[in-house]
């Protein structure tokens, strides 16, 4: 392993550790000796380490335990190591086979990322979220697109597109953005990973009020410095009521009460007046003080 392996694998084993020992206070001191004696493997050559993990994934030892050693296999870095990897991952033991998933995706190494795929299409859906989640910690978009493209359930749909989001990858969520009956675990995907110009036009586009009135949640939670003229266009040009309070909502989320307050003093529509001062209550704005005292006063 190299120098910069060592540093980030010292660092990821202490959290490991960590976890361990708040975890469980059943394990045994014989077991938390053993955990020691396995992280202390982080910086030996792999000609020494590899036998030593080896004995203990195939040995009697605690899950707990066998999960350290799986962490030290990942950042072994010759075939023998990526094979028991892979072999872990088809074992039986349902906990160790999904953690050496993950652990495939932190050691990078081609030839056992390449078998994620069939691990995928074999697998159950806890199987399918730990290599998402081993796609997700080598950020191959990509392969998660491919698995949402050809998904053939909603639940697996978005478990693709939630990953694609925390990847903030963009342009593979744009692709998927006419997949039929999908718009709202779209629109929550393009508001993870912040792409405002998909959220502004869908925010735009009149055609499903439905997704409208998603897409401007969404991008009141993206946010950018124009969302908001977005929020106040939308307003003033639908006359869909759910339109309306949605447009209003988004400028809560983004709390701008500028533009609540524009609207207020340009509407002459009583019971749109007291909806919106009550929204300016609810914001906590500063002008709505000035309003109510204005408004006690009118005769």
């Amino acid at each position: 392993m190299n120098r910069f392996k060592q540093l980030v694998g010292a660092s990821i084993i202490i959290g490991l550790s960590s976890v361990a020992f708040g975890r469980d206070d059943a394990l045994s001191e014989a077991e938390q000796l053993k955990i020691v004696a396995i992280e202390s493997l982080i910086t030996a050559p792999a000609e020494r380490a590899l036998p030593l993990v080896s004995r203990v994934l195939r040995g009697d030892d605690s899950d707990e335990v066998k999960e350290h050693a799986l962490f030290i296999l990942s950042q072994i870095d010759n075939q023998e190591a990526q094979e028991l990897l892979i072999e872990v991952a088809r074992s039986d033991n349902r906990e160790l086979r999904e953690e050496a998933v993950r652990m495939i995706g932190i050691s990078g190494k081609p030839g056992a990322l390449a078998m994620l795929k069939d691990l995928y299409r074999d697998g159950d859906m806890d199987m399918r979220e730990a290599v998402l989640e081993a796609y997700l910690i080598t950020d191959d978009a990509d392969a998660v697109l491919a698995i949402a493209e050809a998904a053939v359930d909603v639940e697996e749909f978005e478990l693709a597109v939630e990953t694609l989001g925390a990847m903030r990858a963009t342009e593979q969520l744009r692709s998927l953005r006419n997949k039929k009956g999908m718009s709202e675990v779209l629109i929550e995907a393009y508001a993870i990973a912040g792409d405002v110009e998909s959220l502004r036009e869908f925010a735009m586009d009149g055609s499903d009020p439905v997704r409208q009135a998603e897409a401007l949640e969404g991008l009141a939670i993206a946010g950018d410095d124009d969302a908001n003229q977005t929020f106040m266009e939308v307003y003033r040009n639908t006359d869909n009521n759910d339109l309306k309070e949605a447009a209003l909502e988004a400028m809560l989320i983004s709390g701008y009460d500028e533009g609540v307050l524009l609207l207020f003093r340009e509407s002459t529509d009583a019971a749109e007046k007291r909806e919106l001062l009550q929204m300016l209550v609810h914001m906590d704005s500063d002008a709505v003080w000035d309003i109510i005292d204005a408004t006690l006063e009118d005769d």
